[in-house]
């Protein structure tokens, strides 16, 4: 069986930046750096790896997000169910790429059934989708990247190798091997292929050997399909349409619990639901809700009122549908012994209450814009901050545990400035306190200026400094600072920083 492999270029932008229109420079930022960018940022010089500083400076006009796998793949769905209504046999790789069988009898050739699929995602509005065929799977996805967008690029049967040859070992996507072979002088797929696969097996093991297999044109890899989802959704029919919002509500009700239970039948929960609103056949309504634990049948139906009562719809409501956009094992949502965290029933019952009221301005605001604060890893405060829509389950960028080298001890200031403030600290004889490049300061705290201040205070005690030299093997991005901790003789505490000889003001304790 022949493979298709459909590849939608710049994915994670596509998903992270959906209005972005097609011609505005965007990008995808993970730990601080291009993990992805669209033709518009490459065009003015944006590069994978490239980190954000170096990024605006090529592309000012550059249009940002951070890396949230889950919306990718969320994203990606659609996708693959649009795809599966024409192939059912699709196994997806990762959001933006997947592969299938070529169901080349059906439609009448390969490049036939190429074009039927293409035509399939591009009615999905992703415009640039691109397709390989080939033997084996790897095969075909470098024939996807070299397709034109919305056309496919076919390996005639038993030419992988060939096909393959002149490919960098870049393309293996195996690093540390990758830079070995080059060392080596083994520059092209055909390079290593040639080796004896016993002396590339002794020397890279049992992953050397596979990417030899690859280079070699046969990959062993078989496509696993996808089990298609079970219809989990929920739908209510009112004939005749009806305009009351409280009596879509309490219609709704047999259906929520049923929607409910048909998914802890599948021991699952819903953590995100989309509510569509139909009226004259036609969705006149549509709204993704979150919840920070899992949605139950009196959470649905509030959804739903509150959908309904946020803004005029153009006739009488015909229809509601819940589609469950996001669902965990119940296991993961389990409410502990005594209420939620073993706590009592009135606790609980507040929380939802909370909850609840968060649940409905989100609704009114719209998911982005009410954000939750966690916290990540970072040495100063602005940088352990991270804010992400309520009821996502977004992962940090920086690992809490990580050893950072230079960060501030506990306990954590309770008002951090979105920017630094202007500071003064001086020592005796009014000598501005400085610290050298070993960390040692040049005279004692005596009195300091904090954020808006006009007079002096006095020190009544300071710690540190508490030096951080980053990124220092990048000259436009490295920075040298030392950050204090101040308190004045009236009881204030500060959080202040020194860099290049000029004191700023980060944080308050409170």
């Amino acid at each position: 069986m022949r493979t298709l492999v459909l590849w939608c270029p710049d994915w994670p932008v596509r998903a992270a930046l959906p209005d972005l229109p097609r011609d505005v420079p965007g990008a995808v930022m993970d730990g601080g750096q291009v993990l992805a960018c669209n033709h518009a940022a490459r065009v003015e010089g944006v590069r994978r790896g490239m980190r954000r500083r170096d990024a605006q400076a090529r592309c000012p006009e550059l249009a940002l997000a951070d890396h949230r796998p889950e919306v990718e793949a969320r994203a990606f769905e659609e996708v693959l169910l649009g795809v599966e209504e024409l192939s059912p046999a699709v196994t997806p790789l990762r959001p933006g790429l997947c592969a299938l069988p070529v169901p080349a009898r059906f439609y009448g050739g390969e490049e036939e059934a190429a074009a039927v699929v293409a035509e399939r995602v591009v009615s999905l509005a992703v415009w640039d989708v691109r397709l390989g065929v080939a033997d084996g799977l790897f095969a075909a996805e470098q024939a996807a990247r070299r397709a034109v967008p919305q056309g496919v690029h076919v390996v005639e049967p038993g030419a992988d190798a060939a096909f393959l040859a002149p490919l960098p070992v870049e393309t293996l996507e195996a690093p540390e091997v990758v830079s070995l072979l080059r060392r080596m002088g083994l520059t092209t797929l055909a390079h290593l292929a040639a080796l004896p696969a016993s002396d590339v097996h002794t020397r890279f093991g049992t992953h050397g050997a596979l990417l030899h297999r690859l280079a070699s044109g046969q990959d062993p890899r078989l496509l696993a399909r996808r089990e298609v989802p079970p219809e989990l959704g929920g739908i209510l029919t009112l004939e005749p349409p009806v305009s009351s919002s409280e009596t879509v509500a309490f219609s709704l009700r047999s259906v929520a619990e049923r929607f409910v239970a048909r998914l802890a039948d599948h021991g699952l929960v819903c953590t995100a639901l989309g509510i569509e609103v139909e009226v004259d056949d036609q969705v006149a309504s549509t709204r993704r809700w979150v919840h920070p634990r899992w949605f139950g049948a009196v959470d649905v139906v509030d959804r739903v009122r509150w959908q309904l009562q946020g803004g005029p719809l153009p006739g009488p409501v015909g229809a509601v549908r819940l589609v469950p956009e996001s669902v965990a094992p119940v296991g993961e949502h389990a409410p502990a012994l005594f209420g939620p965290g073993g706590r009592g029933a009135a606790t609980a019952q507040e929380d939802d209450r909370v909850e609840r009221g968060i649940a409905r301005v989100q609704g009114l605001v719209g998911h982005e814009g009410v954000l939750a604060a966690r916290v990540q890893g970072g040495r100063s405060p602005s940088a352990r901050r991270l804010l992400a829509p309520w009821g996502e389950q977004t992962q940090p960028a920086r690992a809490v545990g990580a050893p950072w080298p230079g960060s501030v001890p506990p306990p954590a200031p309770a008002t951090v400035y979105a920017s630094p403030r202007p500071a003064q600290v001086v020592g005796p004889g009014d000598r501005v306190v400085g610290v050298d490049g070993r960390g040692a300061i040049s005279c004692a705290p005596v009195r300091f200026r904090a954020a808006g201040d006009e007079d002096w205070r006095p020190v009544a005690s300071w710690a540190g400094p508490w030096p951080v030299d980053e990124l220092w093997w990048d000259e436009a991005a490295a920075r040298r600072v030392a950050r204090f901790q101040v308190v004045g003789v009236d009881g204030t505490a500060w959080l202040m920083v020194v860099e290049n000889g000029t004191w700023w003001t980060e944080a308050r304790y409170d």
